[in-house]
């Protein structure tokens, strides 16, 4: 560890650096979404008092559990809480007091500083699909994920405009190892792309890998005082904080890194059927764990999750895209805002088997929900399919293409001198027609977003190119883009340490599968 580190201290000089610089090829990636829209809120201020005073109930009479892990429940007793075996229950007003220390917004690094994100306030991070075990395209069908799978994935999302983060477990390469799978996913992330990126919750010795890796890429004393990885720490709901998710927020905490603290809500099964309900146990869920994080280490990042689906009382299967997970996200966000806490919520999400229409409708109420709900980092962005069991290729692009709706929509309404257009009006007139005045061939180029996958021809045009529909675009799209990739520069004493680092941890433990 010695010899990387250093290394890496001499980051940025070298011939070798500075030559891979100017020989990279970099693809434009729009900034993160800056809010110049209202957010939707569906919770007056009676009922968000309701909610709020309902969650600090639970907190203080039902209390949560902390599971396996003996040093939370002495944390717990050290700030004030009134613990009873692995049960947890925060005074009223204790958790509020707590998480205070938690940033209303942080950037977080990626290694090309053009790449970094400012997530909270009145911005959206979008990142990728997150997790599935499976993937799917045009020519494989369904199947369990690879790393090669993994790595295509990575590729895609660093060379789409639209998205502003690399994600995390873009899908699950079931052909590594699951103790060294982790060592491969961050290479990848920390390789394949510059921008900004997840670390593993795994298991907490995994989170460490993380922090260790992200030493040899920024060096460590920037690890320490800068955020430079986001993590999701999701809850057991209802009200259960295992050893491994906190284990992990125990480690990224301490070392000053972010972690989404997100209960996992399917409504009727993980918390109840109504809206208010919901709402109740996700802020209790919350409340406790960024309170958990600050107790770790006040003014460690933290985001206020809420991964929400109802559920098909006839199958138990879990549904995306209805009112009722809308009702409770505009909820959240409203209640997140009321914490001084960036919120996450929202996502690409859909039930459907495949890309298709069930998938658009399903995937467009969610991504227009995020939108107006103010949610700040939305993970699951593209690429979902199936409940989250599947990434698939072809909807990644898909979606990647229609976030660009977000940001056009997300910019508002211009009223200035130019936009009014009165020069256009007086100009054209009764009768007329605009398609040649002034303002608009000074403007036409960037008047109305545009897809840069959807078919736009008149018909005779589109039928003799082959009557392609948008699945078939998709296709091509995922070529194009895996056939025009390159590898962004990094400086090569860097990649030899990352390299080295996770041969070393590969090599000191037997390949294990469970």
């Amino acid at each position: 560890m010695s010899e990387a580190r250093a290394r890496r201290r001499g980051r940025g000089g070298g011939g070798a650096a500075r030559r891979a610089e100017r020989g990279a090829v970099s693809f434009e990636t729009a900034k993160y979404i800056e809010r110049n829209i209202p957010n939707f809120e569906v919770l007056n201020e009676e009922a968000l008092e309701t909610i709020e005073y309902n969650a600090e109930t639970v907190l203080e009479e039902i209390g949560v559990n902390f599971v396996d892990n003996p040093a939370a429940l002495e944390r717990w007793k050290a700030a004030g809480a009134d613990v009873r075996g692995e049960r947890v229950h925060i005074p009223r007003g204790l958790a509020r007091e707590l998480i205070k220390t938690a940033p209303s917004q942080f950037t977080q690094h990626a290694r090309n500083p053009a790449r970094s994100v400012e997530i909270g306030g009145r911005n959206l991070v979008l990142a990728p699909v997150y997790g599935p075990p499976f993937v799917r395209d045009a020519r494989g069908g369904r199947r369990y994920a690879t790393m090669d799978d993994f790595n295509k994935f990575v590729k895609l999302a660093y060379m789409s405009k639209w998205l502003h983060h690399s994600g995390g477990t873009v899908c699950e390469p079931t052909d590594i190892p699951v103790n060294k799978r982790h060592l491969d996913m961050l290479m990848a992330h920390m390789t394949l792309s510059d921008k900004p990126f997840m670390g593993s919750v795994t298991e907490p010795s995994r989170a460490q890998d993380s922090v260790d890796m992200c030493g040899l890429l920024f060096g460590e004393d920037f690890v320490q005082n800068n955020t430079v990885m986001t993590s999701l720490t999701n809850i057991n709901s209802p009200m259960t904080f295992d050893d491994v998710m906190m284990g992990s927020l125990e480690v990224y905490a301490a070392n000053n890194q972010a972690c989404i603290i997100s209960p996992f809500i399917v409504g009727g099964a993980m918390a109840p059927v109504s809206v208010a309900g919901t709402l109740t146990q996700v802020l209790a869920e919350v409340l406790a764990g960024v309170a958990y994080s600050q107790i770790v280490r006040p003014g460690a990042p933290a985001i206020f999750g809420a991964f929400v689906s109802s559920i098909d009382m006839n199958s138990g299967a879990p549904t995306f895209g209805t009112p009722e997970a809308s009702l409770v996200t505009y909820g959240a966000g409203q209640l997140a805002r009321r914490l001084n806490l960036p919120f996450r919520s929202s996502g690409s999400f859909c039930g459907s088997k495949l890309p298709d229409a069930q998938a658009a409708y399903e995937t467009a109420n969610s991504l227009n929900m995020g939108l107006l709900s103010g949610v700040n980092f939305m993970l699951h962005a593209c690429g979902w399919l199936e409940g989250g069991l599947v990434a698939d290729f072809e909807k990644f692009v898909m979606d990647a293409d229609q976030l660009g709706t977000l940001h056009a929509m997300a910019r508002g309404v211009s009223v200035d001198s130019d936009a009014q257009a009165m020069d256009a009006i007086r100009e054209v007139g009764p009768g007329g027609h605009y398609l040649g005045c002034a303002h608009t061939q000074a403007h036409f180029k960037s008047a109305f977003w545009k897809s840069d996958l959807f078919d736009y021809k008149p018909f005779e045009t589109w039928e003799e190119e082959g009557a392609r529909d948008t699945y078939q675009l998709a296709t091509n799209r995922v070529d194009q883009l895996l056939a025009t990739y390159e590898q962004p520069a990094l400086d090569p004493a860097i990649h030899e340490a990352l390299t080295a680092y996770v041969a070393q941890k590969k090599e000191a433990m037997p390949d294990a599968f469970m």
